[in-house]
């Protein structure tokens, strides 16, 4: 069986400059990214192998909501400026790279979705929490650098619902780091307990008269808010991608992904 593994470059990167005392060493991140890629697929043993990057385009969701990631932290220049350098240097080290559009997330999810219908299996580094909604049995995620998986378990017990209602969740609670607004009013611990009796979004608004009057106001005046909450936080499957699988395949030694 063939199996994916894809790198979220930005979220990887970002962290691994967060991580640095200042920007002497930013030359080095091409090098530790490139480390970190050898020793994800010394450890899960791929076949395949791939890191995805933001593109600079602005993304449909922006177009959708104006105020969608509004006021999250730009990229420090120090790394923004040595982007093409970094890489530049992996794909000299053999590491295949993808840039996206605009947001890597569609990509990622899109080469996932197509290797689970292909009876492969992918596994998806990023600590982006977001992936949790892909919940074939032969999609996983890792974060690198806690060294651990993010499970759909953990992410159930944390939002108090099960994984199938992760997006209607989403809808009513919103997600503040992505500035995604849900339904005013509705918060984290309403979401669930709505979820719980009416288990998705569509049923709670058709129940709306058995719903009490407080509760039921606020999700009428934030009916359209929580519909766009809903196309916001999903992610599309079927982006169309010119690439082949067999680019992506890792060279024999398991030490390498090939360009």
């Amino acid at each position: 069986m063939n199996t994916l593994l894809i790198i979220d470059g930005l979220n990887l990167v970002r962290r691994m400059h967060a991580a640095q005392k200042d920007d002497s060493h930013v030359d080095g991140l091409a090098q530790r990214l490139s480390s970190a890629c050898q020793k994800l697929i010394k450890y899960h043993h791929p076949s395949h192998a791939v890191i995805v990057w933001d593109g600079k385009q602005e993304s449909w969701r922006k177009r959708l909501f104006e105020d969608y990631k509004k006021d999250r932290k730009p990229m420090p220049a120090a790394l923004e400026s040595n982007l093409s350098h970094i890489k530049g240097a992996l794909a000299d080290d053999g590491v295949f790279s993808i840039d996206a559009d605009s947001e890597a997330d569609d990509v990622i999810a899109t080469l996932a979705t197509k290797l689970v219908k292909a009876k492969g299996a992918a596994i998806i580094v990023s600590t982006d929490k977001g992936f949790t909604q892909l919940t074939h049995p032969q999609i996983s995620q890792w974060d690198h650098f806690a060294q651990a998986p993010i499970t759909i378990a953990e992410r159930e017990s944390k939002l108090g619902v099960d994984h199938g209602q992760f997006i209607d969740y989403l809808a009513l609670a919103g997600d503040s780091g992505n500035k995604v607004p849900g339904v005013p009013g509705i918060g984290p611990k309403s979401a669930m307990e709505l979820l719980r009796t009416y288990r998705t979004l569509a049923n709670i608004y058709a129940s709306i008269d058995n719903i009490g009057a407080k509760q039921a106001k606020k999700l009428q005046a934030g009916k359209q808010l929580a519909r766009l909450s809903y196309k916001l936080v999903q992610l599309q499957t079927d982006i169309p991608l010119q690439v082949n699988l067999s680019q992506f395949r890792v060279s024999k030694d398991n030490s390498k992904c090939k360009h």
